[in-house]
């Protein structure tokens, strides 16, 4: 299969292409970047230098669909809204990974991203593509919306005891770490190095654009609202999410049979891996992978379960799971391309 990247300059573009070099049913025909069309990709990142002779092409729709059948949008918010329609219309298949179709209200997105919605035809048309929970109904799809790096690890960690009615979902509490790539390549004063360098600090709180997407799928699975309180901090490493997750329990159910509940659950679904009871996971058991990790303790004194889930955000968070969903829109293996063990130490 024939695909293109559009957002190729920046991190979570040029994961894709680290990735998709080694998937042996695509290739690469087209790397796109609005910013910086005619330029070497290499010029730009040069450890892509004799792998990549690419000049990047200029965002045009028709050329796109000249050279490839599927194209990447690893755009920003507010970009694809725009992008994946004339992409459609042109004949290609879309999977997006930016938040732009995501949310199924409009409003809800605006209020949340500060930007125009897409089409409400457009959201309803996108389908949600968190591979293990959703995966059925990606397959055969023309437009996948790509989960968030935040949302994949909280949501991973959560769907299999929300499904159950195992977790009183009005007390979800996440507490989320992200390593400093999850903002981009963009140069800003909160990812100075002499900013963040030995330092730990909270941001968006209350206030992040993720927050409804973890409500939405928590809110679809539980028949019901979900309201969570969900706070981000950035820490000063490059890669990798850890989501540390509170809730009271409804029942009494052992740590052990949180671990049964969740290997029952992802039966079959080789990149997730519950870890055996007095073993949580760390972000570099995961890094440069596709793995998201899970560990599990239920407090009897206090009645709460503690779930700790961990990924690559530029992996399973982003690029991974996108090629994981190519793989699923196709039919083929879902692993395909994404045999990498994490590197470490």
């Amino acid at each position: 299969m024939r695909v293109a990247v559009v957002g190729s300059t920046g991190y979570g573009g040029v994961e894709l292409i680290r990735l998709l070099e080694a998937h042996p049913y695509v290739e690469i025909t087209s790397v796109i970047s609005s910013s910086s069309a005619g330029a070497p990709i290499a010029e730009g990142f040069p450890h892509l230098t004799e792998i990549r002779t690419d000049l990047l092409d200029a965002v045009d729709a028709e050329a796109t669909r000249s050279k490839a059948d599927l194209v990447f949008l690893a755009t920003p918010s507010g970009i694809a809204s725009q992008l994946a329609p004339q992409m459609l219309q042109a004949g290609l298949k879309v999977i997006d990974l930016s938040g732009d179709l995501r949310l199924k209200s409009p409003d809800l997105y605006e209020r949340w991203y500060k930007k125009p919605a897409a089409d409400p035809a457009l959201l309803e048309q996108a389908v949600f593509g968190l591979a293990e929970v959703f995966g059925n109904e990606v397959k055969g799809q023309e437009l996948i919306s790509n989960p968030g790096c935040y949302p994949t690890a909280a949501l991973l960690g959560l769907v299999p005891a929300v499904a159950a009615g195992w977790l009183d979902p009005s007390t979800i509490i996440i507490d989320a770490k992200s390593g400093v790539s999850g903002a981009g390549r963009g140069v800003g004063l909160g990812t100075h190095y002499s900013e963040l360098n030995e330092n730990f600090k909270a941001y968006k709180i209350n206030k992040h654009q993720h927050i409804p997407e973890i409500e939405q799928v928590l809110g679809r699975v539980a028949g019901k609202p979900v309201v969570a309180t969900f706070t981000t901090h950035l820490v000063p490493m490059t890669r990798g999410i850890m989501c540390t997750m509170y809730a009271a329990i409804s029942g009494n159910h052992s740590t052990q049979e949180f671990i049964e509940l969740y290997r029952s659950y992802y039966q079959g679904r080789k990149f997730v891996r519950v870890r055996p009871e007095g073993q949580w996971p760390a972000t570099k058991e995961v890094s440069g992978s596709n793995y998201c990790d899970i560990g599990f303790a239920v407090d009897e004194r206090t009645g709460r379960v503690t779930i700790v889930s961990v990924i690559d955000n530029l992996v399973k968070g982003a690029a991974g799971q996108a090629i994981q969903n190519l793989n699923l829109m196709m039919g083929w293996d879902e692993t395909l391309g994404l045999h990498f063990v994490p590197v470490y130490p």
